[in-house]
């Protein structure tokens, strides 16, 4: 891989509010032809899951939940409420880690999160109701969905991911990570090739997707800086060599579960 001098990531203008049933790929086309940008070749889309999720309707009212017991027994060792633990397990496959203000569960779709992704804040709480917001259905092929309209419009060749938040074991602070990506590689495979001193390496693997969230996650922000669509310029895959399967480690490599 021969890396960039220079990268330019731009937070798309004028993006509104999100609702239900929206079309979002053609509000960000729109939003960037108002501004008179044209994406190149190369070009990636970071989109933030949450904008996804209000275009999917992945609100969950906590008014219309009733909590099992097991969600009960969870919520008063964590100490969260009832009907929100139960939305939690409903989109997890297990517990991963209980603790006071902390329920890390393995998702469905195989990520390791807190909450399951479940999100209230910068949720819009109409007529009283008690909204939260799950994740996407189906992160890759949303990224998929996306990717195909973008190349549509712009006849370019593009990638796309949808961006989290994360947080981290050892380290605080969260940081964006890819959960679907489309067009371009989740990871670049680096084993075999030769480092500075001409030595192989044997085991090194870069996030590529990640790397990618993460910077634009600084441009989005967390709070109500109202970015939830960079651009990013400058980064070329085409002598990347792709690693095979997800970006997600398979639970018998894993040393931590």
């Amino acid at each position: 891989m021969v890396t960039p001098k220079q990268l330019s990531l731009y937070a798309v203008p004028s993006i509104p509010l999100i609702k239900p049933g929206d079309d979002i790929a053609n509000i960000i086309a729109n939003s960037l032809v108002n501004a008179n940008i044209k994406p190149k070749d190369d070009d990636i889309f970071v989109v933030a899951q949450k904008i996804v999720s209000k275009a999917q309707n992945r609100y969950v009212d906590l008014a219309t939940v009733v909590p099992s017991q097991r969600a009960k027994l969870i919520a008063k060792k964590v100490d969260k409420d009832p009907r929100l633990v139960e939305v939690i397990l409903s989109e997890s496959v297990r517990v991963v880690r209980e603790n006071r203000g902390i329920l890390i569960v393995e998702h469905r779709e195989g990520y390791i999160m807190a909450n399951a992704g479940i999100d209230r804040s910068n949720v819009d709480l109409a007529n009283g109701k008690e909204l939260v917001l799950l994740l996407p259905r189906d992160s890759n092929a949303t990224a998929r969905e996306l990717h195909s309209k973008f190349v549509e419009q712009f006849g370019r060749r593009l990638g796309v991911i949808v961006s989290d938040s994360f947080g981290r074991p050892w380290r605080r602070g969260t940081v964006g990570v890819a959960l679907g990506v489309a067009g371009i590689p989740e990871l670049n495979d680096l084993r075999g090739k030769k480092d500075l001193s001409g030595c192989p390496l044997k085991v090194t693997e870069t996030a590529f997707a990640d790397e990618v969230a993460s910077a634009a996650s600084l441009l989005m922000g967390q709070a109500d800086e109202g970015k939830p669509v960079v651009l990013v310029s400058g980064l070329s895959t085409k002598n990347f060599s792709n690693s095979k399967g997800s970006m997600i480690r398979a639970a018998a490599e894993d040393l931590f579960r």
